[in-house]
């Protein structure tokens, strides 16, 4: 996943649920189904956390459209194969429905982290994961300081998950809420170098938060695993189209923060306080309300401050040729609402988390971008 700041590469990792289709309780099935799915697809695939969810990969990709492609089709391959054994691949941020604790997978540094962890990891999560082709890793940690500011509204342009035990939670992303447990989750730490945030990593570990590097949870971090940086903050998208605009915005956002670091422009410089509201009230509104920008320290409607981030990145979405691609789906997330909205909408018009399983099991595997 190498880039340059003239043109990035990227991928999306994305986690989905396992459902029974005629009980709608978790489906830990994950290890018969993976086996099954088509060589591409199962090459693409890796284990998660938990017994009821899968994760699928993407390659390499330098455009929007073959980006997309890649997404549709490993939905669509893995959901046929788990339909034929009765299940439903869902892309939501958290379980709906009331379950129990799903059971973790048997990899033993899984079982590790649940020894030492315990139920902080009991819901099972699922998340969107952005990578950006950054092959200097110094040059990485210095893109997530300027990152950090503007994570919040893509958290909530991504918010999927309202819905905890058949309840509204009264969040957009109750994954955020959830997922916040773990010690090592939360703001993307300011370091000066990749020898100053490979020293945090290392103390950090020594501390016991962290079992090792792969644990530190940051809503953006420099990859340990490829020369990319990596933004974790979005829910699991109901859609591909909606997965693939996130990666756009993301790719947008790097490139344009690279052109900032060649013109010596500082980041803003942001306290912990208003960054952390930041987050929280996006988790808390989605795109239905208003969001904080952490700078200034006022909220203001969220569609607003996507504009801002527009006024940002529309130069290197335009360099990528992305800039048509991102406004549509912006466009069409504003008529339609944020997976959030709509299974809020589901829900009160049917009454049932069954229906908003229903709605989303379509979702899903939908192919129109």
């Amino acid at each position: 996943m190498n880039g340059d700041a003239r043109h990035l590469t990227l991928g999306v990792e994305e986690e989905f649920l396992l459902i029974d289709a005629a009980t709608g309780a978790a489906a830990e099935q994950v290890e018969v189904l993976m086996p099954l799915l088509r060589a591409d697809i199962r090459r693409r695939s890796q284990h998660e956390y938990h017994l009821d969810q899968l994760e699928l990969v993407t390659g390499v990709c330098d455009d929007l459209a073959d980006l997309h492609r890649q997404l549709v089709d490993a939905r669509i391959g893995a959901a046929e194969v788990a339909g034929a054994m009765g299940v439903r691949l869902v892309s939501i941020g958290a379980a709906p429905a009331a379950v129990s604790p799903a059971s973790i997978t048997p990899d033993p540094r899984y079982l590790a982290i649940d020894e030492r962890f315990g139920p902080v990891a009991a819901v099972s999560c699922c998340g969107c994961h952005v990578h950006v082709g950054v092959s200097d890793r110094d040059a990485a940690v210095r893109v997530c300081n300027h990152l950090r500011p503007w994570l919040p509204v893509v958290q909530a342009l991504c918010s999927n998950s309202p819905l905890h035990a058949g309840q509204d939670t009264g969040y957009a992303s109750w994954r955020s809420v959830v997922f916040s447990q773990w010690p090592s989750t939360g703001l993307t730490p300011w370091c000066e170098s990749e020898a100053e945030y490979l020293r945090l990593l290392d103390r950090l570990i020594e501390s016991g938060m962290m079992m090792d590097a792969a644990m530190a949870y940051w809503y953006a971090r420099p990859s340990m695993s490829y020369p990319t940086v990596e933004v974790r903050i979005g829910d699991a998208c109901a859609t591909a189209a909606e997965a693939a605009l996130a990666a756009g915005i993301v790719r947008g956002l790097v490139a344009a923060i690279l052109d900032d670091l060649a013109a010596g422009t500082p980041p803003d410089r942001v306290t912990t306080e208003m960054l952390t509201a930041a987050h929280w009230r996006a988790a808390h509104e989605g795109m239905s309300g208003t969001l904080l920008d952490a700078r200034s320290g006022r909220t203001r409607p969220a569609w607003e401050s996507v504009d801002e981030l527009m006024e940002k990145i529309s130069g290197a979405l335009d360099r990528h040729g992305d800039l048509d691609t991102v406004e549509r789906g912006l466009k069409r997330l504003r008529e339609n609402g944020t997976g959030a909205d709509r299974q809020r909408r589901i829900l009160q018009s049917a009454g049932t988390v069954d229906a908003v399983v229903d709605y989303l099991a379509a979702e899903t595997i939908a192919a129109s971008s």
